[in-house]
């Protein structure tokens, strides 16, 4: 397997994958792979070879890859290429989506989050000062057009400042932290792997209640683990060999889900929030990445992703 590997770091060139391609584990998760994927796949593949060469040896035979980034910027789609270009030159892949392990579904998730910036938000104008009868009706109001979370309202009512302020705080203790993700049962997962174990029990989730199930998956012959994940950078679910981000600026995480149309409300303030906390979490998380990827396209160093960001504010 590892002669394998090096002969394709010498040999390997990009191509559109020539057989069928297998994608994550998500139920119902639409995974379109266009151009822009197997170009930037094609760019990432070359430089990963030697990485996932060298992390083979040092832990006999079994590797672990992460590919995270913003919620839309094409994960599934580049872990399921990179999955497929490994299984072509002779290396066993599984690519397993980080989607199963969050500890509710999202439509309840979606809601917990909501609750957490609205209590705590509230909290925060008690604290201040600012709660009264007359601004909770204003609040209420506010809450009915789901525009409590908007910048722009705090011009005609300036409390909501501190609102916003005390609930976004909450709200950034929650995303991508314990409460919200099963890092124990997804680092038990990579343990297990690492050990070199046959059979393991993976989680299923989908999006609505009944949609939850488990399945023993058969390792045997899988060589690499690529988990594709917001938080694959987190370092909260063990060892990963090779952290690949897939940059993207909160703009163009906005738009790629606006695009995808996953869930509701995708262009709500709340959302906007939301998808701003995830995206400093990713941003704390690029030095540790091994391999940095532009929407353009191109390898970048973590200084040089940091410079992108602050552009595309």
């Amino acid at each position: 397997m590892l002669n394998k590997l090096e002969d394709a770091i010498h040999t390997w060139v990009p191509h559109a994958p020539a057989g069928e391609i297998i994608c994550g584990d998500m139920p119902g998760d639409s995974v379109r792979i266009g151009e822009e994927h197997i170009r930037k796949a094609g760019t990432l593949f070359p430089a990963l070879l030697p990485l996932l060469r060298r992390a083979l040896e040092e832990n006999s035979g079994r590797a672990v890859i992460s590919v995270f980034g913003g919620s839309g910027v094409g994960k599934s789609e580049i872990a399921s290429l990179l999955s497929c270009y490994l299984r072509e030159i002779g290396v066993g892949a599984y690519t397993l989506s980080g989607d199963n392990y969050p500890r509710r579904i999202p439509m309840y998730n979606d809601a917990e989050r909501l609750r957490i910036f609205r209590v705590y938000g509230v909290r925060g104008l008690l604290e201040n000062g600012f709660y009264s009868d007359g601004v909770r009706a204003e609040l209420v109001s506010l809450w009915q057009a789901g525009t409590d979370a908007d910048p722009a309202a705090v011009k005609a009512h300036p409390w909501l400042a501190a609102y916003q302020r005390s609930g976004r705080r909450a709200l950034a203790s929650y995303l991508g932290q314990e409460p919200e993700q099963d890092f124990d049962e997804l680092r038990e997962i990579v343990e297990r792997f690492r050990a070199g174990d046959r059979q393991i029990w993976l989680k299923r989730m989908g999006r609505t209640d009944d949609a939850l199930w488990y399945s023993q998956v058969d390792f045997t012959g899988i060589n690499v683990l690529v988990i594709e994940w917001t938080h694959g950078g987190s370092g909260r679910f063990g060892k990963v060999d090779v952290p690949i981000l897939l940059a993207s600026t909160p703009a163009e995480t906005r738009a790629h889900r606006m695009a995808r149309a996953r869930d509701s409300g995708a262009d709500s303030a709340f959302t906007t929030m939301v998808l701003e906390i995830e995206q400093k979490l990713i941003e704390e998380r690029a030095p540790q990445a091994s391999l940095i990827i532009s929407k353009a396209g191109s390898l970048v160093t973590p200084e040089e992703y940091r410079q992108l960001m602050e552009a595309g504010r």
